[in-house]
This record gives C-alpha cells, structure tokens and sequence, in this order.
C-alpha cells in the first residue's frame, strides 16, 4: 500500500503517492544539490513505501549519501539492503565512492566482499576501473598485480578504461616497466591512456621518457592534448632545464586555445622560472587576470628558487594585500625566504599570519617555523614552536635537531634523537647527517662511528657522501688523518668534493702540507671554479710558513679566472640591514665605527687578546694585525655596539666561514660588554657569552 505523506521538495509539495519514478527523480535532483535534509527526507518515503528492495533506488540513494559526505551512512544502508536488491552496480558504487574518498582498504575489502558472494555478483569492466585507484593508493604493488591477473582472467584487459587504469596503478606504484607494458598491450588508447603514462613518467621522474612520449601524442591525430597533457610535460621539462623544448610547448598551448587555463599559465610559469628564464614567468604573471594561490606560490617559489629572498617576502605581502588566502605551500615559501634573509622580525610577522590563518598545527608548516627561527638565530624561539607540536613527525624532530646542531649544541641534539628514537619515530636521510654533524663538531668520534655504522642495520639506510664527508671530518678534526684516508678510499661510492674537502679542511688545521697538496689536486680536477679549495691550500702554505707557495696558489685562481666571493658582514637594526665589507668606509658613521674599534682593540689587549696574523694572508706581516681589525664582522660588531640597546644582542650575518681571530675577539668583547653576541656564518651558529662560544673553539 502506497502512502500518501505530502512532501515538498525545490518549493514544490507533492501530496499524491509516490511512485518509485517520481522519487528516483526526486533523488537524482537531490544529488545536484548534495542537500543532506533532502537525502534523509527521501530515504524516509522509501522505507514508508518500501522501495529499499529496488536496485535502482537502492543505488541513486547511496550515491547520494556519498556525494553529500555521508560514506558511512551509505555503507549503513547498504549492508542493511536486502541482498537481492544489491546488483554490480551497487558494489560498483560504493568501491567507487571508497576509492575517491582515500579509503583504499575499504575499497578493497568490498571487493573482497563481492568475490565471496559465490558468482551472484560478478565484477565487471567499471568495477575493475573503480577498484584499481584504491590499489595505487595503497602503493603496495601486489594488490595491484592480484587484481591484473582477475583483469585478464575475467576478460577485460583490453577494455581501454580497465587498461588506462592499470597503466595509472602501476605508474604510482613506482613500476613503469610494467605500466608501460600495458600501454604497449592496449589495442585501442584514449587521452585518458596517454596522460596516464605522461604522469606516470613525470611523477617516477623519468622526465625524458615523459617527454618523448608527449611528442607521441601530439602525433596522433585521433588525440587532442588537454591541460594535464600539456602540464606533465612541462613539468618535465622543467626538471629537465629543457627551455628549448617548453618554449615550443608554450606555442602549441596557445595553437590549441588553452592559455588562459590557471592549470596550464601556472605550469609554464613554473617551467620558465626553473630554465632559468625568470623574466617569462613575471611577465605571464603579470598578463593572468585571475590569480589564484597557486598562481601566486608559483611566482613566489620562482623568486625564492633563483635566491631573490627580498622580492619573495613582498610578494607574499603583496598577495594578501590582493585577499589572497595563503595555503601550506605560501607560508613555507616565505619562511623559507625570511631564513634565508635571516630577517627574525619579517619571520616573526608571518608566524602572526600563521596563527591568524589557522594553519599553527600544519606540521609542514611548523617545521619551517622551526628552521627559519633557528636560522634568524632565536633557537629559544624554535623550541617554542616545537614543543607546541601535537605528534611532531621525522620532518618537525630533524628540523630542531638541525636547528641545535646549528647553534652548536651538540649534547641537545644526541638528546633530542634519543628521544625521537624512544617516540617511535625512525629518522630520515638529513636527521642522521644532522646527528652526525653535531658529533663531528662536539669531538664525539667513537660515538659518531657507532650512528654511522648503525645506519644499515638499524635504519635500513644506505650511507649518501653527506655521511661518509662527517665521517672523515670526524677523523680529521681528531687528527687521524691516515685513517680518514683510507676511510675515503674503502667507500663504496665514488667521493664527492664534500668528502675530499673535509679532508683538506683536517690537513690544514694539522698542517699535513704533502697529504693536503694530493687532496686539493684532486678537487682541483673535480671542481676546478670552487674558489673555496684554492683559499685552503693557501691557508695551509701560510700556516707552514711558505708563504711564496702561497702567493703562488692565489696567483694562479686569477690565471684560472677562479674569483673569492667577496667577505662581508650584516645587522639588523631598527628593520633596516647595514652590510660591511672589509676595510669599509661607505657608512655615514664610519669615524665613529673606527673609533669604537681602537677602544675594542685596547680593551682586548688589555684582557691577553694576541693577534692570529695567519688570517690576514694578503697583508704584508707589519700590517697583517693592523689589518685584521678591518675584517668585516668586527666592523659590524662595533656598529652593533654603537647602536643597539645595551641589552640587547647582537646578531650578525656574514657570507662566508668566520676567520680564528675574528672569533677571538667576539669571545673577549662578550665578556668585556657583557653582551649576547651571535654570529652566523656559512658553516654554524656562534653564540658569544661571557667570554665563551658555543662551539666551545671546536669548529
């Protein structure tokens, strides 16, 4: 018996029966809306008119469900349903709705479920379509291979649906050997196919392959490239610094009338930025009407990639003063840059954004809020944000252990890993370079050899040269250079200039002349332009007290063309930057700096201060100490003194490694002004106080 019960739906009441038509449009309609009061409203007059028995019904209302949100409800009704009125559709379905919803187990213990009904239901080509993403999900590619085999027993594998999502499945699961053999198999391919395999390659990054095969489609005739054709390959070539080739992909883009697509701009903007043709990637910018985020974090990442740290802060800036919302990958583009800088008050500025935007628990996000404070040289700070982490991940643990190895705290970081250990979190690549670091620079050699021997066994983890370089600058600060050696030479990876720079680095502090000329020939061939190996072997003359030879060396990078980048210092003071370079004179307060530097000079000689002369190698010797005073972080420290509040510490930057006698001096003017002063150079974290460093003189 029918039930007359009015109901009213899109402003119209019906008052007459429902028939199992009138309300089967009635939840098609309601599927448009995704209206949730509808959805329990129709599934009401269905019980009441006992219509849950018609598969047709039975499979529009778990449709709805789904697309409004309501999965487990959806999955409720189903297994309630009587089992004749479930039908393949059905199970189709809800594998489906599984599938998109990232509920990849689920997905397949439905469709384990559906083979045990004993043939009343069998699988069919769209069921194998729908289940086949779960297995790529699940990235486990024996799922994947148990379903091909029910493919091919079933007699669909030349279905081009069920074969497009077996190239997808494979593609994710890292074997393109196989995904490609099913695309090779497939008797007839559509753009779906031939994008499969397109990302496929992109994301293996196998970006040659990716781009030949993007070559073959636009020889097809029967096939059009769309957006995401067009996007992997210039993703590709982006990875490849094939401008040449994105250059022509550009054209062929505006051939087919897909420019304005945000997809496609946002692509060939990144492709522009990373073939170093920057200037493009702006001047797309600058044509796209309608920005999105991602449009704006394509440019933003462009301007960090090509080191423009100061044009990437003001275009996040920019971007909110457009209403723009930043998302996950804005606000670690910008932290990533305010590190950089090492600008702790512009950091500080979107760490407020951060909050007011929501985004404090993104984990992701968190860890740069670690990074940049510890590099802006705040690790109070960094420990702040870390320890308001909720479950911090491998990324959050190695970012404050980076940060306490940084600032030389190497007790805080076999700490810090202890307890990542004890929390059940293994530790990645970088973690173990960090740990190793931190016992490399604190003399920890047996303890650092046992981290370094444990990483096979106890990690799975195959040693990278950043490794095998800690391990022989373990060595070589505590003198067994022999040892390092033949470290170097038992490795079973080729040495990089890392590891043999290491090595050269050991050889100068024990001045072992005849093993540190055969380590420099050997970067010389490996890295003929790095100024940096060419300035060791000098170092290592001057201290043996062969200065001709040393003269010789710094002789020859001007035959070679091989430039020493400039040395020069920074501070922060009342948000501007003041940069200093050695023997500057260009600050408007230059006598007053001079000034300040005699009164330094007496007061540390006064405390047993006594010049390090080997640091001053281009001055001739009666006025290599005169000289030294003119190095540019003293410079910046007594532009410091003269100009920041008396408590207030003194942060500065410089570009290149701190020099010996610098780093005395800082010791004696912490203890002398009683004052925190930081100095972050290339290599660390100097934290001066009271007359003690950080790095406890072992750097």
């Amino acid at each position: 018996m029918k039930v007359l019960c009015p109901v009213i739906f899109g402003g119209i009441r019906f008052n007459t029966a429902l028939s199992p038509t009138i309300l089967n449009t009635i939840i098609n309609s309601a599927v448009q809306t995704r209206d949730g009061l509808h959805a329990t409203q129709i599934h009401a007059q269905i019980v009441v008119n006992n219509y849950a028995s018609l598969p047709f019904i039975l499979n529009n209302l778990i449709s709805l469900y789904c697309k409004r949100g309501g999965i487990d409800q959806a999955l409720l009704l189903f297994s309630t349903a009587d089992v004749d009125a479930k039908n393949v559709v059905t199970w189709t379905s809800l594998i489906s709705h599984f599938s998109h919803a990232h509920k990849p187990y689920k997905a397949l213990e439905l469709f384990r479920l559906m083979k045990r009904t004993g043939g009343w239901v069998s699988p069919n080509q769209f069921t194998f379509s729908a289940v086949l993403p779960a297995c790529s999900e699940t990235l486990i590619i024996a799922h994947g291979e148990q379903m091909h085999s029910l493919v091919c027993k079933q007699g669909y594998e030349n279905d081009i649906f069920v074969g497009s999502a077996l190239v997808d499945m494979y593609a994710k699961c890292g074997d393109m050997g196989k995904a490609m053999r099913v695309f090779d198999e497939m008797p007839e391919r559509n753009l779906v196919s031939w994008n499969a395999i397109i990302v496929g390659f992109t994301q293996n990054k196998l970006y040659d392959q990716a781009v030949r095969v993007f070559s073959s489609v636009l020889e097809e005739k029967s096939i059009s490239p769309d957006q995401v054709s067009f996007s992997s390959a210039l993703s590709a070539c982006a990875n490849l610094g094939s401008l040449h080739f994105g250059r022509q992909i550009h054209g062929i883009v505006i051939k087919h009338g897909l420019i304005d697509l945000s997809y496609v701009k946002n692509s060939l903007m990144d492709m522009y930025s990373k073939c170093t043709s920057f200037e493009d990637a702006v001047k797309l910018f600058r044509t796209t009407e309608h920005r999105d985020v991602v449009t704006w974090n394509v440019l933003a990442m462009g301007w960090a990639q090509n080191d423009l740290y100061e044009e990437t802060c003001s275009h996040f800036w920019a971007m909110r003063r457009e209403g723009i919302c930043p998302d996950e990958a804005s606000f670690s583009t910008v932290l990533h840059a305010s590190a950089n800088l090492a600008t702790l008050d512009q950091g500080a500025l979107v760490h407020d954004q951060i909050i007011k935007s929501g985004f404090i628990g993104n984990l992701c996000i968190a860890s740069s809020l670690i990074t940049m404070y510890a590099k802006c040289g705040s690790l109070v700070d960094a420990f702040r944000v870390f320890n308001e982490i909720d479950g911090p991940n491998v990324v959050c643990w190695t970012a404050i252990i980076a940060a306490c190895q940084q600032h030389g705290n190497g007790d805080h970081v076999i700490e810090l890993f202890g307890q990542m250990l004890a929390d059940g979190v293994q530790p990645d690549y970088i973690t173990l370079i960090c740990v190793l670091s931190a016992c490399s620079h604190t003399g920890r050699l047996n303890e650092g050899l046992g981290y370094f021997n444990s990483m096979r066994n106890a990690y799975g983890m195959e040693p990278g040269s950043e490794h095998y370089a800690c391990v022989v600058d373990m060595l070589g600060r505590a003198g067994r250079l022999d040892e390092a050696k033949s470290f170097i030479e038992s490795m079973p990876i080729a040495p990089d200039p890392s590891v043999w720079g290491a090595l050269l680095g050991a050889c100068r502090n024990y001045k072992n002349l005849e093993l540190g000329k055969e380590v420099a020939e050997k970067l010389f061939q490996i890295e003929p332009g790095n100024p940096g190996n060419y300035v060791l072997l000098s170092n290592l003359y001057t201290c043996c007290g062969m200065l001709k030879e040393a003269n010789e060396v710094r002789r020859l990078m001007g035959v070679y063309r091989v430039r020493k980048e400039p040395g020069c210092s920074w501070i922060d003071v009342k948000n501007k930057t003041y940069v200093f370079t050695v023997h500057d004179k260009s600050h408007p307060q230059t006598d007053e700096i001079y000034k300040k530097l005699v009164e330094l000079a007496e007061l540390v000689k006064k405390k047993g201060y006594v010049a390090e002369t080997q640091f001053a190698v281009n001055d001739k010797e009666e006025f290599k100490e005169q000289s030294l005073w003119y190095h540019s972080e003293k410079l910046t420290l007594a532009f410091g003194l003269l100009t920041l509040p008396a408590n207030a510490p003194i942060r500065i930057k410089k570009n290149l490694r701190t020099c010996g006698d610098c780093h005395t001096v800082m010791k004696f003017a912490s203890k002398i002004f009683n004052r925190e002063i930081i100095v972050r150079d290339t290599n660390r974290f100097h934290r001066f106080a009271d007359g003690f460093c950080s790095c406890r003189d072992y750097w």
